[in-house]
């Protein structure tokens, strides 16, 4: 089967979308004041024409629950903590677009170490 090339996205945004019952023992990256980042992210996607060239996509757990709301943009292994509307729009106008990743807004590097090299 011949298939037409098609070209990879520039950047792909996993934002986690894990929502626990209340009375969970750990904290949850989607409850009611965060269940609308997804849609924002998508919206300014939408806005600023970058659908196509960014994938954002809904990802279950990404394991930094205490650290929520978390997106993680890739490549780089960038982890976004703590987000909110504002930071959203920041980190698409300067690191998606601008190339710059927002050193503040990312996952302290004690919390986000080097990746677990696989024994071969």
């Amino acid at each position: 089967m011949e298939m037409p090339s098609i070209p990879q996205p520039t950047f792909y945004i996993f934002k986690c979308e894990q929502a626990s019952p209340p009375g969970m023992p750990k904290p949850s990256c989607v409850n009611e004041t965060t269940r609308d980042l997804f849609n924002h992210l998508a919206g300014k996607m939408m806005e600023k024409g970058l659908m196509g060239p960014v994938q954002t996509i809904r990802t279950s757990c990404l394991g930094r629950c205490q650290m929520g709301p978390v997106m993680l943009v890739e490549p780089g292994h960038h982890m976004y903590i703590q987000l909110s509307k504002e930071k959203i729009d920041r980190i698409v106008d300067e690191h998606i677009i601008n190339g710059n990743p927002i050193a503040e807004f990312l996952i302290p590097e004690q919390f986000w170490g080097a990746p677990i090299e696989l024994n071969k």
